[in-house]
């Protein structure tokens, strides 16, 4: 009985160690409470330059994951669907770091993990102007005067 716990107890070690596991540290106040975001609905962005327009910082993201069972796509999507669960919209990735040589040694003669970890910021993207104004008029506005706008220089 003894050998079929080891074994349920290895199993069960390596699935717990082939999950990216990702934490989030909310920033300052938010200014709303925002709706749950599907992971495939955050957009991924490399540096802070790429997102357009004004954004809203609202936690640091930290993952991690044992690099023998993870890769970066799935720490990206653990890191998505934690900032879809904070209300969220987008990622600003910051750093990726594999273990070293010798953590990558370790892990295989002590059985120990060897973890990738992976930094980024959830924020919130404000809509576009151009989403949210409305419909321009094809009509000319008048002022009180009685001139045209498009008159007025």
């Amino acid at each position: 009985m003894s050998i079929i716990r080891c074994i349920a107890s290895l199993t069960f070690a390596l699935t717990l160690s082939a999950c990216v596991t990702t934490n989030a540290s909310r920033l300052g106040t938010e200014s709303a409470v925002r709706p749950l975001v599907l992971p495939q609905n955050v957009t991924l962005y490399r540096i802070a330059g790429q997102v357009p327009g004004k954004y809203e910082e609202i936690a640091l993201l930290n993952s991690a994951g044992d690099s023998s069972f993870t890769n970066e796509a799935k720490m990206f999507e653990s890191m998505k669907k934690k900032a879809g669960e904070l209300g969220a919209n987008a990622v600003i990735l910051d750093a990726v770091s594999e273990p070293g040589a010798g953590a990558k040694v370790a892990a295989a003669i002590f059985g120990v993990s060897a973890q990738r970890k992976g930094k980024a910021i959830a924020i919130w993207m404000f809509p576009s102007l151009e989403q949210t104004s409305p419909a321009r008029t094809t009509e000319p506005q008048v002022s009180p005067q009685g001139m045209k706008t498009e008159d007025i220089k």
